[in-house]
């Protein structure tokens, strides 16, 4: 999958140096093991060793851009404005705001700015169900794209998610995407109807296999002289 997807962080953005004179903003853009909001028929967590490869590979080519938009530009991986690492709890990063940027610098300081969204490529996933029986998605290892401080919650985006889903099933991604709508999705996760034998006799042919078999066995038993 190539696609970029974009998830939404309920943590803080803050500025993370005290003083009138600190230029430093950040928080955590993710957040392992935790249970995502219903993205349409399923939810998500995020493995914590999702983003090995990007930190292996020291971060290539990320960036941290004011709701994602390009010509918001914060800092980059590449110049060292933009710092990720990850942690027990998440990817936590700081960029280092420039002066261009007053603005998001001020709307941070003041909390109208409080959450972060990042965008990432999946390179491998899982599907599954929670102890309640809903679908979840988890994600496994992919490539960081960005992160961003957002002042509103980016629309989430999940055809890439339900194409993964629709290419394990083997179903076809228009099928997938209708189920979706009517958190149907658990059809192509394995999930089946239990199996009920019916041990009574239905008047027509021979009693089931298991109760003949119990019949025959009770004529014996009357049989039994000793």
């Amino acid at each position: 999958m190539s696609d970029a997807e974009r998830r939404f962080t309920r943590g803080l953005v803050e500025v993370r140096a005290a003083g009138e004179q600190s230029r430093q903003i950040g928080g955590y853009a993710a957040k392992f093991n935790r249970l995502s909001q219903n993205l349409g028929g399923f939810v998500e967590r995020i493995d914590p060793g999702f983003f090995a490869k990007s930190a292996g590979d020291s971060w290539p080519d990320v960036m941290a851009r004011y709701n994602h938009d390009d010509n918001r530009l914060l800092g980059t991986s590449e110049a060292g404005t933009l710092r990720l690492a990850v942690d027990g709890t998440g990817l936590d990063y700081s960029v280092d705001v420039p002066a261009s940027r007053e603005d998001v610098l001020e709307l941070v300081r003041r909390g109208d700015v409080r959450r972060s969204s990042f965008a990432f490529r999946t390179f491998a996933d899982d599907w599954g169900m929670t102890e309640d029986g809903f679908p979840l998605r988890t994600l496994l290892s992919g490539a960081l794209v960005d992160v961003a401080p957002v002042n509103t919650p980016a629309y989430m985006d999940t055809s890439t998610g339900l194409r993964s889903l629709a290419e394990k099933a083997g179903a076809d991604l228009a099928e997938v995407r209708a189920a979706a709508d009517t958190d149907g999705l658990a059809q192509f996760l394995g999930a089946k109807p239990p199996t009920i034998i019916d041990l009574a006799p239905s008047g027509q042919g021979d009693p089931h296999p298991l109760l003949a078999v119990r019949q025959r066995r009770a004529g014996l038993m009357k049989r039994r002289t000793f």
